[in-house]
């Protein structure tokens, strides 16, 4: 829709062109494609709206012309309305005179008023502009002088389409063919069939004086004119140093990636289907159909939520399988290498496509001509329909964005494609808020900088930092950086995956307990001046009784640090979990899963809570950074909702959210080999820890700590961190107030040397902190004893994730903190930022 994209694409183009040494672009293709039919032209054309195609052909010249590189309007008189292709016989335009006059010569008259600099003539049987039947365009002195020359006033220079096509070439043979197109009014006479014979005829025919001095020199001067404003005259060789790196720019990557986006159309949308929102009603299946690869389609619709590829070799067997999903992605893949490349479904896809839509909510994506939806009988069942035009990798991704609502949709159908979708369809979308994937140039940060990234990364591994990790970088609501580095294990085979799963210990206070707090005071339940005894009256007549939710969460309340709760449980010698408090087998009294083959015995969560309730405070009150907290206010949250933490943010945040990796108790939703392991433990559970928690309080909770407990991957806490930057609103939905986020993310006791926000950490007051100390004071986050760490910046609309298990195999390895890779990173973060 948009025409200024087009005019950036004809400069860049010209401009690569320009790079290379070409001078002439037999583009841009400005037949009306009225014929669906139509074998050669298709999406080469704009579509079959005459102004359409004029202004963007028009801006298309336009780019392309500011560099110096000449255009060619084509296929004159108009290749858009034929079943034939006239690279194999010669096709007829059957319409009048005035029909073509109207439709067909529109484009080149008005293009003709803006200086047009070249015309191609096509191959084509026209009755109505030329007598002589079967006689081809190309050659014929009525279009090409008579019509192109005289009655539009075209005076650029003419080229023919090429005369090996048989279009052409069955007609005469070679030299002859070429002789009748430069005796109708051709300049420039395009592939030659012989290129000898062809001098030689047109020599014989002047020397005849069949061609006059007159006409000869007519088309040499508009030639030696061409070459004159293509700079000829002062040639320059080609530099081949730095060549390919000038014809792949990040500029062109960009634009190429804004026309994707502004192209996909969606020409149906019962019910809003589209975009998909309320995730945590949705069960979505991907069902592929056509002959092409559709795999980073899916891979970009799984960024956004748990959406399963769903294959059947037989209808039954699919039906059966897609019985537990209640929404359906279906998407045609083919390959648009070129125009003559199948694009229709088959038979067996539209019986597919229609028994599924008659029992599922159905989203249909063409990534081909829009064409294809011609040969659907109906689409009554369809809710919602798009089309992507073409199955590349961008087009495969900026269309599950928009079906996400990462982007809005403004494109519009440039062609008839069904009875219900005719010429201008165009169902407009507003995006959602949700995070986009892109490169660091399109939120203003250089790539270049950012590979120093990659560089201590693998430093930091070669010096047995971690193991392995991931890394995101997400600004401007973009994810531009998201990458994995090494192995789940020092002796691993298979390196670390984007969405394998990581402990991420206390990332768990502003990942989980945090948000359910924060819910809790918004709805009025508590505020910041709530003391912990009207909280929970089992603290009454404690040291704890009149401390206020503000003050334990700001760390501010002489709470001690952490509680060894799992010593008191070991026997003395050897130092191995008691039979007291422990079996290796569950049982009706001991049922809390520990670790494998170990189980705590029921009661000790709530001596774990009495143990906290009876801990003496500090004798003074500074900042002290405690986990006490948050092991207290999982006691009051779920007291409040009646339910169990773990449940109460999956339902409330991450499920809507589409976080489907984020999770307690990851075996209990992910194979092993998903998750990677945080230690060898060989002081309390003696063993592995891969899909246990590794704080040890967490796991003496079951697995389930306001604390810790929590594994999760980069992605996934970019989404939750992202909905924090956006004030509470994420994906079309409102988690938050606003004045929810500011109130919890505000240093209130500053003043008394401590940067803590309400349960978000803040940035170092003086020159030692948890950050690179380049970042506003309004960023928050907070690290994780495994070797995590999250950090989102409203002012500089940064999100930064880094996981990584430090503590494996042992957690005495400091080297993360020592050497500081995550705050070094995350200056060369702010550093890439362009000024």
């Amino acid at each position: 829709k948009n025409d200024s994209i087009i005019e950036a694409i004809g400069f860049r183009i010209g401009s690569h062109l320009k790079r290379l040494g070409v001078h002439i672009n037999f583009a841009p293709d400005v037949d009306i494609n009225t014929n669906p039919n139509n074998p050669i032209i298709g999406n080469r054309s704009f579509g079959e709206d005459k102004e359409n195609v004029t202004r963007k052909s028009a801006a298309f010249l336009r780019g392309m012309q500011k560099v110096g590189v000449m255009g060619c309007a084509k296929h004159f008189p108009g290749h858009g309305d034929t079943d034939k292709d006239s690279h194999e016989t010669l096709p007829t335009i059957s319409f009048s005179k005035e029909r073509i006059a109207e439709v067909e010569l529109y484009p080149y008259k008005e293009l003709i008023k803006e200086k047009l600099s070249s015309v191609m003539v096509a191959h084509l049987n026209v009755p109505s502009l030329e007598p002589r039947d079967g006689y081809p365009s190309s050659i014929s002195r009525d279009i090409v002088t008579g019509v192109l020359k005289e009655e539009l006033g075209f005076n650029g220079l003419i080229f023919t389409d090429a005369l090996g096509m048989k279009g052409a070439s069955n007609f005469t043979g070679p030299g002859d063919i070429d002789l009748e197109a430069f005796l109708a009014g051709n300049d420039v006479l395009l592939m030659s069939g012989d290129i000898g014979k062809g001098i030689q005829k047109i020599e014989e025919a002047y020397q005849q004086s069949r061609i006059t001095e007159a006409r000869l020199a007519h088309s040499v001067k508009k030639i030696l004119l061409a070459k004159y404003k293509a700079g000829l005259h002062r040639y320059k060789p080609v530099k081949t140093a730095g060549l390919t790196a000038d014809l792949n720019t990040v500029e062109d990557k960009l634009l190429y990636e804004q026309a994707i986006a502004n192209a996909i159309t969606i020409i149906k949308n019962k019910g809003h289907i589209l975009p998909i929102k309320d995730l945590e009603d949705k069960r979505i299946a991907y069902v592929s159909f056509g002959d092409d690869d559709g795999s980073r389609f899916l891979e970009t619709l799984q960024k956004y939520t748990k959406v399963d590829l769903v294959k059947g070799d037989k209808l039954n067997e699919l039906l059966v399988k897609l019985a537990e999903y209640n929404l359906v992605i279906i998407g045609l893949h083919r390959s648009d290498a070129n125009p003559w490349k199948a694009y229709k479904f088959s038979d067996k896809e539209m019986v597919w496509l229609y028994e599924i839509a008659r029992i599922k909510k159905v989203i249909l994506d063409v990534f081909v001509k829009p064409y294809a939806l011609l040969d659907l009988v109906s689409t009554e069942n369809i809710e919602g329909v798009m089309v992507s035009y073409q199955n590349s990798e961008m087009a495969q991704e900026k269309s599950a964005e928009a079906i996400f609502g990462a982007i809005g949709t403004a494109g519009v159908l440039p062609v008839t494609s069904h009875t219900n979708f005719p010429l201008h369809t165009a169902v407009r979308t507003n995006p959602l808020s949700r995070l986009q994937y892109d490169i660091p140039e399109s939120v203003g940060m250089d790539s270049r900088k950012l590979e120093k990234i990659d560089l201590i990364m693998q430093q930091a591994m070669d010096s047995a930092v971690f193991p392995g990790a991931q890394l995101l970088i997400a600004r401007k609501g973009k994810v531009i950086y998201h990458k994995t580095f090494g192995k789940p294990t020092y002796d691993s085979e298979r390196n670390v995956r984007l969405t394998d799963i990581y402990d991420v210990a206390s990332l768990t206070k502003i990942l989980a307990s945090l948000p359910m707090v924060m819910k809790l005071e918004e709805a009025g339940k508590i505020t910041l001046q709530s003391k912990l005894q009207d909280m929970l009256p089992e603290l009454k007549g404690t040291n704890k009784a009149d401390l206020t939710l503000l003050e334990i969460l700001s760390h501010y309340a002489r709470l001690k640090p952490w509680v060894p709760f799992y010593l008191k449980t070991l026997d003395s010698a050897p130092a191995r979990p008691s039979p007291r408090y422990y079996r290796k087998t569950p049982s009706v009294e001991f049922s809390v899963k520990v670790a494998e083959n170990l189980y705590l015995r029921n009661d000790y969560k709530d001596t774990i809570f009495k143990i906290v309730a009876d801990t003496d405070l500090m004798e003074k009150l500074e900042y002290r950074y405690s986990d006490l907290p948050f092991i207290i206010l999982k006691r009051y949250v779920e007291k409040a909702y009646n339910q169990s933490l773990d449940k109460l943010v999956w339902e409330n945040i991450y499920k809507p959210l589409g976080a489907n990796y984020t999770t307690y108790n990851p075996l209990e939703k992910f194979d092993k080999d998903a998750i990677i392991p945080s230690e060898v433990d060989n002081y309390y559970r003696y063993q592995t820890l891969q899909g246990y928690v590794h704080d040890m309080g967490a796991a003496m909770q079951g697995g389930v700590g306001g604390h810790a407990g929590l594994f999760t991957n980069a992605n996934d806490i970019a989404k939750i961190m992202q909905m924090y930057l956006q004030k509470g609103f994420y994906g079309g939905k409102r988690y938050f107030k606003t004045e929810t986020i500011d109130k919890f993310n505000k240093c209130y006791f500053c003043k008394n040397n401590n940067r803590r926000g309400v349960g978000f950490d803040k940035p170092q007051l003086g020159e030692a902190g948890p950050t690179c100390g380049c970042v506003s004071m309004t960023s928050f986050g907070h690290s994780g004893f495994t070797g995590t760490y999250t950090w989102a910046d409203p002012e500089a609309d940064l999100v930064y994730v880094f996981l990584s298990n430090r503590t494996y195999p042992t957690a005495t390895n400091r080297k993360l903190i020592t050497q500081g890779t995550r705050t070094i990173i995350q200056q060369l973060i702010y550093d890439a930022i362009e000024q």
